[in-house]
């Protein structure tokens, strides 16, 4: 995906390019992500579309749930969900700084 030590550094507008689809794949994953935390607060917890996506996006933002849930069903999601949204944090950070951090190291010649 990414040139060798041995190549030259990509062209900046190739580089634009590159970071703009890392861009779209991170918040392809947060949507994604942000759909499922919502329906999975709409079918455990039978809370609104709106306060659904309310707390997945707290969680996802990591600052935690809003609504507490009330079912064993819905504590299970929640405490499921609010794992994989810290690692959702971290993959999504990994995707934006992968391409610069990458350039970064290849300008340098750094392995």
């Amino acid at each position: 995906m990414y040139e060798s030590r041995k190549q030259a550094p990509l062209p900046h507008a190739s580089f634009v390019r590159r970071i703009l689809w890392h861009l779209f794949l991170a918040l392809a994953l947060l949507l994604l992500s942000l759909l499922a935390g919502m329906a999975g607060y709409v079918y455990f917890e039978r809370l609104s579309g709106l306060d659904a996506f309310l707390n997945a996006a707290m969680l996802l933002g990591g600052m935690g749930p809003v609504h507490l849930p009330i079912t064993t069903g819905g504590k299970l999601f929640a405490g499921c969900y609010a794992l994989y949204a810290g690692l959702v944090f971290i993959v999504t950070a990994a995707l934006l700084f992968t391409p610069i951090l990458h350039r970064l190291l290849h300008k340098f010649h750094w392995e």
